[in-house]
């Protein structure tokens, strides 16, 4: 590992780039928890989650109507999808330049326009960038070639409801403290989404077995062994489990704060038995991708630091490295990097739950959920 501990990695951001202000490593631990959102976010693009994927969409509470949150990544079936182009002029790619473009499709002017870029002046790109709304569904652009003279870009309409949602957790550890003092309640809030997310409901035996309930559309429920039940809803075509089941899949980093050597912290035990998946991101895999594209990148990466260091200097103009917006010319060597080093990158993240599961089963799981037929299940 470049570095002994995520804690020498956040001291070193400090010194080299976060050196201009006030609480340099409170700075460097902020910018920690965006490279985590970042690498989540580049891993989902690469395994061809692209045109599913939506960033910090309301999410609607089981049961709930009134309560929703925000969640970093959900995943949501396509309705539809186009291919359209537009010309290279130098200008933004504005969301009323994209849906002129939709003009004469049935039911396209249902949409609600929102006043988002795909791509502006600047070569900050918008990842999932919604141009439009409407009361079941959205519509996202992305690009699928950038030309000299044409853009080639897809739009894709995505169903409200998603079937999967990810949340990235970390909580850095401040001076003088052995953990942090938030952990407990990031972890309670994550807990919270988890549990209220999805129609099936975990509950516990008198002896701590898991059990998951579901309730049909006639109100009943049907309770089975919580794995078991886990199993029979995602490789099913039922459309009584499905309609209303969401995967919740959680992302935690910096091992030292979540959990010691000898034991998980209770923590970390809250989080893994609230989503169905949790999923641990290695303090040598964020060392690795912070080394080797942020503070010592060979020349083909050198474009991705520099759109990092650029938003965080006592001078910066905007921040084009963010999930939601980042330099255009940084999120293709990102893609290509990813695309490059995918075995390893899935390396750095360890199964906390489901145990004794491997992330290839997450993926398989992703892929059936994606190609269900969930136009027909209502």
């Amino acid at each position: 590992m470049a570095y002994e501990s995520i804690d020498k990695l956040q001291n070193a951001l400090s010194e080299k780039v976060f050196h201009y202000t006030k609480d340099k490593k409170k700075a460097a631990g902020r910018a920690l928890g965006t490279m985590v959102e970042i690498i989540t976010y580049y891993l989902l693009k690469t395994w061809g989650l692209n045109n599913s994927t939506s960033i910090e969409r309301g999410l609607v509470e089981y049961g709930n109507m009134d309560i929703t949150h925000n969640v970093e990544y959900s995943l949501h079936p396509i309705v539809n999808e186009y291919e359209i182009t537009i010309p290279n002029d130098g200008k933004s790619i504005t969301a009323s330049k994209i849906l002129r473009k939709l003009e004469g499709i049935p039911n396209i002017s249902r949409f609600t326009k929102k006043n988002n870029n795909l791509l502006d002046t600047h070569n900050l790109l918008r990842n999932a960038c919604t141009i439009g709304e409407s009361d079941d569904s959205f519509l996202l652009a992305s690009f699928k070639a950038y030309g000299k003279s044409i853009h080639k870009v897809f739009v894709f309409e995505q169903m409200h409801k998603p079937y999967v949602i990810f949340e990235c957790k970390r909580v850095g550890v401040e001076e003088g403290m052995k953990k942090g003092p938030q952990t407990i309640e990031k972890a309670k809030q994550g807990a919270y989404v988890a549990r209220s997310a999805s129609s099936l409901q975990k509950i516990r035996t008198d002896t701590g077995e898991k059990y998951g309930l579901i309730y049909r559309s006639d109100n009943q429920p049907y309770i089975k062994p919580y794995d078991e039940l886990m199993n029979e809803i995602i490789y099913s075509d039922n459309s009584e489990l499905l309609k209303k089941f969401i995967l919740t899949v959680g992302i935690v980093s910096n091992h030292g704060n979540w959990f010691t050597a000898e034991d998980h912290n209770k923590e970390l035990k809250v989080l893994a038995q609230s989503y169905d998946w949790l999923l641990f991101l290695t303090d040598k895999g964020l060392s690795q991708f912070i080394d080797e594209l942020l503070l010592n990148p060979k020349s083909k990466y050198k474009k991705v630091q520099d759109a990092f260091q650029s938003s965080y200097t006592v001078n910066k103009k905007r921040n084009v490295f963010t999930k939601i917006r980042i330099d255009y010319d940084a999120d293709q060597i990102l893609l290509k990097y990813f695309s490059d080093n995918l075995r390893k990158i899935e390396g750095w993240f360890n199964i906390i739950a489901p145990v004794k599961r491997e992330i290839v089963e997450l993926k398989k799981e992703l892929e059936e959920l994606k190609s269900k037929k969930w136009s027909d299940i209502r």
